[in-house]
Order: C-alpha cells, then sequence, then structure tokens
C-alpha cells in the first residue's frame, strides 16, 4: 500500500485506537482540522471527540495534561506542533513523566507519547526549524525516537504507544509529503531501538538519521565506494551492536546529523564507536553536521549551506576515504566550498 508520511502516521494512531480504547490524542488543532499536516485525517470522526481534542496553544498545557492522562491510566498521544516551542513543556516531560516510574519505585508509569515536528527544509526560519533532538538525550527515563519515511513513521509509532515509558517521536516536516509503499500492520511495527541498515557496503560505515537517510543513501548510491548506511531510527535507546558490528566490518565511521556540530547525538555515538573499536579504525570518525548557527530563512541558504545535503556530503566523504583523514567540512573553508 503506498501512502505519504503523514498518512501513515494518521493510520498508525487509528490502528492502536482501534486495539486499545486507552489511547487517545490530543494537541493543537488535531481534531476537525486532521492537524497542521494532516497527520491525524478522520481520527474524530471515527473515535468522537472523548478521545480526539484540541487544546489550548500552551505546550505546557499539553505536555502536562498527557502526563497527568498516563499516570491516571490512558495512553496519551499528544502532538506539539513544532519542537521549537518544548522548551515551554520541558518539566512535564523530563522531570514528571521521564522521573514518575523511578520516583515511584515503579508503581506508577507513564505511558504517553509526545509528537513533534523537527527540522529545516520549509523555509520556516530560525524559530520553527530546529531539531532539538539532543535536548532529551541526557533526561534518563526518556525514549527518543526519529522517523525517515512512511515505513518508519509507521512502525515507530506504534512501537512507541505500547511502551511503558515516555517516548519523544520526531517527524522531520520535510519528510511529510515523502511517499512509500508497504503493507500496514502488527508485522511492521518497528522495536525502538533498533537501527537498520539500509545499504550494505564494505568501506565505510554512514550512520543517518530521520532526513540523512535519504542523503546517506543518495550519497552510497552515486559513489564509486562500497558504503554501509544505517538508518539510526532510535537515539535513546540506540543500536549500539548494529553500528559497532558495521564499523567492526568497513573500519571507518561517518555520521550524518543535522543539527549544530555541538553537543548532538553523533557526539554520543562517535565516543561510543571510539572507546569500542580504537583499535581496530582505519581512519579517524568523522562526523558531518550543520554548522553552529540558527537556521537560516534564505531558501538557498537553508538548503545549501545549512543543510548538510547531498552537494557536500558526497565529496567530503570521498576525499576522506581517499586520505583517511577527516576533511575540513564546508562552512569550516574559506569561501564555504564542498571539502
Amino acid at each position: 500500500m503506498k501512502m505519504r508520511m503523514n498518512q501513515a502516521i494518521a493510520r498508525a494512531l487509528a490502528d492502536e485506537m482501534r486495539a486499545d480504547p486507552s489511547v487517545v490524542v490530543f494537541g493543537e488543532d488535531v481534531a476537525e482540522a486532521g492537524g497542521v499536516f494532516k497527520t491525524s485525517v478522520g481520527l474524530l470522526d471515527e473515535f468522537g471527540p472523548m478521545r480526539v481534542r484540541n487544546t489550548p496553544i500552551s505546550e505546557l498545557a499539553i505536555a502536562g495534561a498527557a502526563v497527568g492522562a498516563a499516570a491516571a491510566g490512558l495512553r496519551p498521544v499528544a502532538e506539539i506542533m513544532f519542537v521549537d516551542f518544548i522548551g515551554l513543556a520541558l518539566d512535564p516531560i523530563v522531570t514528571q513523566g521521564a522521573f514518575m516510574h523511578y520516583l515511584s519505585n515503579g508503581s506508577v508509569t507513564a505511558p504517553l507519547v509526545i509528537r513533534t515536528t523537527v527540522g529545516s527544509g520549509r523555509g520556516m526560519g530560525a524559530t520553527h526549524s530546529r531539531t532539538l533532538e539532543s535536548w532529551f538525550l541526557q533526561a534518563p527515563g526518556l525514549k527518543v525516537a526519529a522517523v525517515s519515511s512512511p515505513r518508519t513513521a509507521y512502525g515507530l509509532l506504534r512501537a512507541a504507544i505500547r511502551d511503558d515509558a515516555p517516548v519523544v517521536m520526531l517527524e522531520p516536516k520535510m519528510l511529510y509529503g515523502k511517499r512509500e509503499d508497504f503493507e500496514p500492520g502488527d508485522d511492521a511495527i518497528i522495536p525502538l531501538g533498533r537501527g537498520e541498515v539500509v545499504r550494505s557496503g564494505s568501506d565505510a560505515t554512514v550512520v543517518t538519521l530521520g532526513p540523512t537517510v535519504d542523503v546517506g543513501t543518495r550519497v552510497a548510491d552515486e559513489s564509486a565506494a562500497s558504503l554501509e548506511v544505517i538508518d539510526l531510527r532510535s537515539i535513546r535507546p540506540w543500536d549500539e551492536d548494529l553500528v559497532c558490528t558495521s564499523v567492526r566490518k568497513t573500519g571507518r565511521l561517518v555520521i550524518v546529523e543535522e543539527g549544530p556540530h555541538t553537543g548532538g547525538w553523533s557526539n554520543t555515538v562517535a565516543a561510543t564507536v571510539g572507546v569500542e573499536l580504537f583499535g581496530e579504525m582505519r581512519a579517524p570518525i568523522f562526523r558531518i553536521t550543520s554548522p553552529d548557527v540558527p537556521v537560516p530563512f534564505a531558501r538557498r541558504l537553508e538548503t545549501e549551506m545549512y543543510f548538510p545535503s547531498p552537494t557536500w556530503v558526497g565529496p567530503a566523504v570521498e576525499r576522506f576515504l581517499d586520505t583517511d583523514q577527516v576533511p575540513p567540512l564546508w562552512w569550516q573553508t574559506e569561501r564555504g566550498e564542498a571539502s
């Protein structure tokens, strides 16, 4: 069945709501409007206003209600329209929801899902285009997943709703229109914490997440080298075994991350692999990220100079493989030229 990513998300919500009457959905404009990105179309008609509710424009209220509903026995799926505003809701997510299981000695859980849009590429400027997944990496008790396609959006969301821990689901807004042919159903559920090899290769491992999965596969398809591309799919927990097994085979690791160079999830992957496989590596670990600047509004700056596009990633990987040295990134060169 071919469907867009936003349709796959709506299908995942509907399938879980049919299977479990405790699953409820709420957020800004999720009911009659079907979500600003049309990810909840049809839910109100099928499940009614007791299970599909609009909320005020208050991220704190949305997240707080989700934690309270989860503690009371429901499985809420709350939508924060843009991750850029999730700072207003951090306390209920990372302090209350994430700690509830631990602070209650396991007697109370918070099985909730926070869905939110992330990333650049839609011309929405600095305040509506960030990723911010690293904000959640240091929050014990949370799980964090990022989708890269309709299939992964469907499979990860269904797994997140069934999980007894609070889960933050990151949905790159530039991928909502992406189409893919897959068969929905229980067999399509993707366990959290398990990555996937999307291209096999032997010269280098390329670890990607969310929108950079397409970048990695395109670079691999166009390269003369044999690149193994991994879609990490979850970053807390993340699939250390899959990545280390691949790097043991290839001897090289490239990580492609949409997000600032400093403090990103790729640092965690690089540090882990560096410690585990230092003596087996054929080259230093190469991280390709966005620069440490706000996401620019100008279209060319956003898509060509901020996001790690194939235009920059491809030549950088080729140079890395030719020299076994980490080249400067495009924004680190004098004239912003490809490495």
